[in-house]
């Protein structure tokens, strides 16, 4: 896959989702399914299929590593790159976070 065009951003933050509907959809041209939370996301993730995961780290209910190990429990999210979008920088947490897979 040489290019990304459907691009799902877990994003609690209504700031940041408009961000980044801005900059990777209307300025981008990516296909994008915002959502709100870890939840949200497993119940659309299907129908929509992504290419590329964004997801945020802090979130309520569901925290990003959370829905990341719930993602790659689906057949169909095997091999999909995820991202993690952060603030925290601390060494430590960001090797947490690669141990996520």
């Amino acid at each position: 896959m040489d290019e990304f065009e459907r691009v799902m951003c877990v994003e609690d933050d209504a700031d940041i989702r408009t961000i980044l509907d801005f900059s990777l959809g209307g300025m981008g041209g990516l296909t994008l399914c915002l959502c709100e939370s870890g939840l949200q996301a497993l119940e659309r993730v299907e129908a929509f299929r992504p290419q590329l995961v964004l997801l945020d780290v802090m979130m309520p209910e569901m925290s990003g590593p959370e829905t990341l190990i719930a993602l790659r429990k689906l057949p169909f999210m095997q091999g999909v790159p995820i991202v993690f979008l952060t603030a925290k920088a601390m060494q430590d947490e960001v090797e947490a976070l690669l141990e996520c897979g």
